[in-house]
């Protein structure tokens, strides 16, 4: 005859469960990775469309306007910078901890060969980098009018 009585789980029989959940939430509240500064950084971008043209802004905390550098090359927009570590210390004074960013930001993005790359424009405050790109004349819509016939 069939036994119909549930068998109840020992604790040895659970050890499976442990370690999965164990390695499941190591990994998920081990500490991020230190960011090597020899790699370049990508910075957030947004990037916006109308009629007359494109919009990017750029996050580029703690650059000196004169440290961007910006293409624009047969449809494909670089935008890069550099940060400079702070090494000064003062006398009496030790780090403790240093978390902020340096090295080089280096971004690039397709746009098309449909910007106009004589208008385009540039602005730079409070660490973000605003680019406006206006399209060629050849690629705008163009609104035909309707003769009521």
């Amino acid at each position: 005859m069939m036994n119909l009585v549930p068998r109840i789980a020992s604790r040895n029989d659970l050890r499976w469960l442990d370690d999965d959940f164990g390695d499941l939430f190591e990994g998920f509240f081990r500490p991020a990775r230190r960011i090597e500064p020899t790699r370049d950084f990508l910075p957030a971008v947004d990037v916006s469309e109308d009629d007359n043209g494109y919009v990017v802004r750029a996050e580029l905390p703690g650059v000196k306007k004169e440290d961007i550098d910006v293409t624009l090359e047969d449809g494909l927009l670089t935008i890069s910078a550099d940060t400079k570590t702070e090494s000064e210390e003062k006398e009496g004074e030790r780090v403790i901890r240093r978390e902020r960013r340096y090295g080089k930001y280096s971004r690039s993005l397709r746009l098309g060969t449909q910007v106009d790359e004589g208008k385009v424009k540039a602005n730079y405050k409070d660490g973000i980098l605003e680019l406006v790109l206006p399209k060629s004349e050849a690629v705008k819509p163009k609104r035909i009018a309707v003769d009521v016939g």
